[in-house]
C-alpha cells in the first residue's frame, strides 16, 4: 500500500512539472508589460518610473 501511495504521489509531481514547463502564448510580454522600457524596473501603478527618463520606446 505504501509503494502504491509513493508511485501515485510522483506520478502527480511529474505531471505537475510537465504542465509548470509549458509556455503559455504571450508569456514573455506579459511579464515584460509591467517593466519600464528605458531602464527595465518593475512598474507598480499607472503613475511615471522613478528613473525619470522618457519611457516610451524609441525616444
Amino acid at each position: 500500500m505504501l509503494i502504491k501511495g509513493m508511485t501515485l504521489f510522483l506520478v502527480a509531481m511529474a505531471v505537475l512539472a510537465i504542465f509548470g514547463k509549458l509556455r503559455l502564448p504571450g508569456g514573455k510580454a506579459r511579464r515584460l508589460a509591467g517593466r519600464c522600457p528605458a531602464c527595465g524596473r518593475p512598474k507598480i501603478g499607472p503613475g511615471p518610473c522613478p528613473c525619470g527618463r522618457n519611457t516610451k520606446k524609441g525616444a
